[in-house]
């Protein structure tokens, strides 16, 4: 079994020993559509399991799920076989039902013998999530997995499915620890960490990539001056008024 799912199966069946009371040997209770699908892969359901929840387990069904699967042995005849091998618990049904009925009725509403249900009916999974602390096993690509526990199995232990860091604990054990934790003058400070934000200052541009700065030409004030040096200012020529003063007189 790979990592990641040995963890994930250990992480959840910490979360239903943590805030349902769950513990080894673990009672699963396994209906024919179960059966029908480890007939089909060649799956050794006893085995698989026990190796996958990596712990003592019971491997249990009912008369009305056998009665139930008998009904159409002929194609389910390897399924029945396999349904023999496991102990019956007594779901006492005068009539026999359903398997899927049978199963409800056996979990309840709280699931006070802690059984995980192991099927692959898709609508009795459906009804089973909407009941908290009831475990989901079925067969996913020829190997057993535990789903994720269910949304109301969460709100039932006052966690969120968001959560990752009281993820196993309930809300009265966190508050039992921070009681201790008081106690023994350890509890953890929360400091609000001021954040200094450091204002950047102008740097100076880099000279290598400045432009250098065109030098202004002096030509025009230079040729003035040299000819005011050498004396050759003209002076305006008052030609125009000579003439006007004659035609006056």
């Amino acid at each position: 079994m790979k990592i990641t799912r040995y963890k994930k199966v250990q992480k959840y069946l910490k979360f239903y020993y943590n805030n349902y009371g769950f513990h080894q040997p673990y009672q699963v209770l396994i209906d024919g559509t179960f059966c029908f699908s480890a007939f089909k892969e060649h799956i050794n359901v006893r085995d698989q399991i026990t190796k996958y929840l990596n712990g003592k387990a019971k491997l249990l069904t009912t008369r009305c799920i056998i009665i139930e699967t008998e009904k159409i042995a002929k194609k389910t005849h390897g399924a029945l076989t396999i349904l023999k091998q496991f102990g019956i618990h007594e779901c006492n049904h005068k009539d026999p039902v359903s398997g899927s009925q049978c199963i409800l009725s056996m979990v309840g509403k709280k699931n006070e013998n802690h059984y995980i249900l192991a099927t692959q009916d898709r609508d009795l999974q459906e009804k089973l999530r909407l009941k908290p602390g009831i475990p989901l096993l079925y067969l996913h690509n020829k190997s057993p997995t535990l789903e994720k526990p269910s949304k109301a199995s969460y709100n039932k232990a006052g966690l969120s499915m968001e959560s990752n860091k009281y993820m196993f604990i309930s809300e009265t054990q966190n508050e039992a620890l921070k009681n201790i934790k008081k106690a023994m003058g350890v509890e953890e400070k929360l400091e609000e960490q001021k954040i200094i934000v450091k204002r950047k200052k102008p740097k100076n541009p880099n000279p290598l990539s400045c432009k250098k700065k065109k030098k202004k030409s002096n030509s025009g004030q230079n040729t003035k001056n040299k000819a005011v040096l050498d004396g050759k200012v003209k002076k305006r020529k008052k030609n125009k008024i000579i003439k006007i003063v004659e035609a006056s007189t």
